[in-house]
C-alpha cells in the first residue's frame, strides 16, 4: 500500500491545513510534503533488492518476485515503521529544515544529524548490522525531503516536523490488512496488534477489501486536490471508464487472487485503468470548415482527465470482480 499510504497522509495535512484557514498552495504543499515523509518507511524494502542477486534466470518471472518479497521480509515493516523511530526522527527532520548560515542554524542542523546517527547506532545494537543499513536510507532518505523542503518552500521548521510525524505516524496502519504488523515500538517490545487485520475469512474477499482500501485512499486525495484547486470530479471522467465493467468476467477465467499471489489480479486490473485512461474518447469540440465538410477539432485532455478515468476504470473493474466473485462465480 506504498500510494495509499503517501496519499493518505496528503489528503489529510492538506484538509487540515485547509480548515485552520491556510491559503490553498500552501495547504496542497504541507500536504505533500506529509506524503514525502509517509512514503519513506518503506524505503526498507530496498534490501529485497539483495534476493534478486540470488535469484537465477531459469527460476523465470515468479522466481524473481519471490525472491525480491522473500529478502523483503528480513526487515520490512521494522525499525522503519517504528513509532519510537518517528517520534524521534520527526523533530530531527523539522531541525533540518532550518534556514540560513548562522551559527544556530548550523547548530540545529548538526543537532539533527546527531540524532539520527544516534538511531542508527540503536538500530546496530538492537537489531544487527541489516537494520541498521535499513535506517540509515531512511535517514538518509528524510534529509533529502527535508532539505528539499527548505530550498523549495517557505514552510517553517516546526510546520515540516509536525508534516514528518504525521507521515511517518499514519504509515503502519495499512499494513495492518497487508501484511505482517510492523514492529511498533521498536527497538522495544510490541504486545500490541501483533497479527493481521483479516477483513474477511476468504482470502480473495480479504484482498479485494484491501485494495478497496487503497483505492479510498487514492480517492481521498483527489477529492481533496479537486476541492483545493476548483475541480470538479464528475466532469473530469469519461464515460469510458465503464469498460471496466467487462472485467467482472475475470473472476470467472483465471485463479482467485490472494495476498499470497495477486500479481495476475493487480497488474491486469490496473493494465484496465491504463488503457482506459490512455485511449482518448471524442469530447463535444468546436469545428473548422473545410471545403468538403465540417470536422472536429481534437481538443487534449488534461493530466487529471486522463487519471482520473483511469482510477474510476479501476474502481468499476474491482466493483465488477467482486459482484462477479460473490454472485456469480461460486454457482459456476
Amino acid at each position: 500500500m506504498f500510494v495509499g499510504h503517501a496519499l493518505l497522509a496528503f489528503a489529510v495535512a492538506a484538509l487540515v491545513a485547509d480548515w485552520r484557514g491556510w491559503e490553498r498552495r500552501p495547504a496542497l504543499i504541507v500536504g505533500a510534503v506529509a506524503g514525502a515523509f509517509a512514503a519513506i518507511p518503506d524505503i526498507d524494502v530496498a534490501y529485497a533488492l539483495v534476493g534478486l542477486l540470488r535469484w537465477q534466470v531459469a527460476d523465470g518471472v515468479l522466481g524473481a518476485s519471490t525472491a525480491f518479497w522473500d529478502a523483503s521480509r528480513a526487515v520490512h515493516r521494522s525499525a522503519t515503521h517504528s513509532l519510537v523511530v518517528g517520534a524521534v526522527a520527526a523533530p530531527a527532520f523539522g531541525l533540518l529544515a532550518v534556514r540560513g548560515r548562522s551559527d544556530r542554524a548550523r547548530i540545529a542542523r548538526t543537532g539533527a544529524l546527531a540524532t539520527l546517527a544516534a538511531l542508527v547506532a540503536i538500530a546496530f545494537l538492537a537489531d544487527g548490522a541489516l537494520t541498521a543499513v535499513v535506517v540509515v536510507l531512511f535517514a538518509a532518505s528524510g534529509v533529502l525531503v527535508a532539505r528539499g523542503v527548505a530550498r523549495r518552500t517557505t514552510l517553517s521548521p516546526s510546520t515540516v516536523a509536525v508534516a514528518a510525524l504525521w507521515g511517518l505516524w499514519s504509515h503502519p496502519w495499512g499494513d495492518l490488512v497487508t501484511g505482517s504488523p510492523p514492529d511498533w515500538f521498536f527497538p522495544f517490545d510490541s504486545p500490541v496488534l501483533e497479527s493481521r487485520v483479516v477483513l474477511h475469512p476468504d482470502p480473495t474477499l480479504h484482498l479485494l477489501g484491501a485494495f478497496a482500501i487503497e483505492l479510498a485512499a487514492i480517492w481521498l486525495a483527489v477529492a481533496v486536490v479537486c476541492q483545493l484547486t476548483d475541480r470538479s470530479i464528475l466532469a473530469s471522467v469519461d464515460r469510458r471508464a465503464g469498460v471496466g465493467t467487462a472485467y467482472g468476467l475475470a473472476a470467472l477465467a483465471v485463479t482467485p487472487p490472494t495476498l499470497d499471489v495477486s500479481y495476475h489480479f493487480v497488474f491486469s486490473i490496473l493494465g484496465v485503468g491504463l488503457l482506459c485512461g490512455a485511449v482518448r474518447g471524442t469530447r463535444s469540440m468546436p469545428v473548422r470548415r473545410s471545403r468538403r465538410r465540417r470536422l472536429p477539432l481534437p481538443r487534449a485532455e488534461s493530466t487529471l482527465e486522463v487519471a482520473l478515468t483511469a482510477l474510476a476504470a479501476v474502481t468499476v473493474a474491482l466493483a465488477a470482480y467482486a459482484a462477479v466473485y460473490l454472485f456469480v462465480a461460486p454457482v459456476g
